[in-house]
């Protein structure tokens, strides 16, 4: 097989640079080593960046999202018992965000991706990028039993943190940098209406607490918890007595329950790989860096990543330059590290550590009151929360 593009992932980086490629008039092919079934179930993040939302769009996958998703203007935070609104749109010249789960996208995308796109395969593992550093790097991949190779002009690793593709880089040029917290968050899905319009994130002297959802009819929340914390050690009643406290106000709000579908920890930490690129292969998504998921970052600096690329080979093709593909990994680096900055902030912010004093915690109170007292400080959560420019 031969293509301009071998793209490893299905996930929404990767079937996203499809569809943008495909609208440019490149082809590629993408290999997903799981089934379609599971692309499509697999829960993630679920927060998209006004920027994200304005790339979906434009690039004929937003019909859905607009009917379905649910634009936020907004998110709550709360800690002494006191609740307060900050206003995107105010604060940022009209930006907001939209609640659609990434699975709602992945389905979109690859709706998209089989009626009008390049080939799609499922169940195609990869098994090594060969050659990233020559003008013909090669995808070794496994599919129906059998080995193939996948010759490319470029190949993208949307694979996440545990694929092939990084590892395809010399360790002699990579660098990384990672930081690991001592806590995770226990999430739940609930069949129930949210108790509330927009995000809440609450500083509580027990630890963090979020509240998310889904749709309106589908609760997401989430609850600090020590890392190792085993999700059925809690009972569907001891959780929500929890959200309860963490969640508490001085007013008549109150935190609606229902019944609990699923149950899981995330761990907590932060990495990226440095450099994003080598030769000819490009690294984007959780293969070159992870966020904490206090910020709601991660998959908004995956397409950040991949429009990137699709710009710079673009840029290639009509003008014969590759200036824009050497800069890749400065260009990506720029907006990952704000983001990594702005999600250890949110994480520092609101998580109350194992060994916090009492002086860490009166530091805590005190960054919150500046932030709701300020508008300078309240804007520049927005903007962050937002999306930073792509580019």
């Amino acid at each position: 097989m031969r293509t301009t593009v071998g793209i490893i992932g299905a996930g929404p980086a990767g079937l996203l640079l499809a569809r943008l490629l495909h609208n440019a008039g490149i082809d590629s092919v993408v290999l997903e080593s799981r089934d379609r079934a599971y692309v499509e179930r697999r829960q993630r993040a679920g927060i998209l960046e006004q920027g994200t939302v304005d790339v979906l769009r434009a690039a004929g996958a937003g019909e859905r999202m607009d009917r379905e998703g649910l634009r936020h203007d907004g998110i709550e935070l709360r800690f002494d018992r006191t609740r307060h609104r900050i206003d995107f749109p105010a604060l940022t010249g009209g930006k907001s965000v939209m609640v659609y789960a990434q699975t709602e996208v992945c389905k979109d995308l690859i709706a998209l991706q089989l009626e009008e796109g390049g080939p799609l395969l499922f169940e195609a593992e990869a098994l090594a990028v060969e050659d990233a550093g020559t003008d013909s790097p090669r995808i070794r991949f496994r599919h129906q039993g059998a080995e193939d190779v996948l010759e490319c002009d470029y190949v993208v690793g949307c694979d996440g943190f545990w694929g092939v593709a990084r590892r395809a880089i010399p360790a002699e040029l990579s660098r990384t940098f990672e930081r690991t917290y001592p806590f995770g968050w226990l999430g739940i899905l609930a069949d129930v209406a949210p108790s509330h319009d927009e995000l809440v994130y609450a500083r509580h002297d027990r630890g963090f607490a979020l509240l998310s959802m889904r749709s309106p009819s589908v609760s997401r929340l989430y609850l600090q918890v020590p890392d190792g914390t085993d999700a059925g050690a809690w009972s569907d009643e001891e959780i929500w007595d929890e959200l309860e406290r963490r969640l508490e106000t001085a007013d008549d709000w109150r935190l609606e329950r229902g019944p609990i579908t699923q149950k899981s920890v995330t761990p907590m930490r932060s990495f990226v790989h440095e450099p994003m690129r080598h030769g000819r292969l490009f690294l984007a998504g959780d293969a070159a860096h992870i966020v904490p998921p206090t910020g709601a970052k991660g998959l908004n600096l995956a397409v950040g990543d991949v429009v990137t690329f699709a710009r710079a080979l673009v840029h290639r093709r009509e003008t014969g330059s590759a200036e824009l593909l050497d800069a890749y990994s400065a260009t990506c680096l720029r907006r990952v590290w704000q983001a990594e900055r702005f999600s250890y902030d949110m994480t520092t912010l609101l998580h109350r550590a194992p060994d916090a004093t009492p002086f860490d915690d009166r530091l805590q109170v005190a960054r919150l009151r500046r932030i709701v007292s300020s508008r300078a400080a309240e804007t520049d959560l927005a903007e962050a929360y937002t999306g930073f420019p792509v580019g």
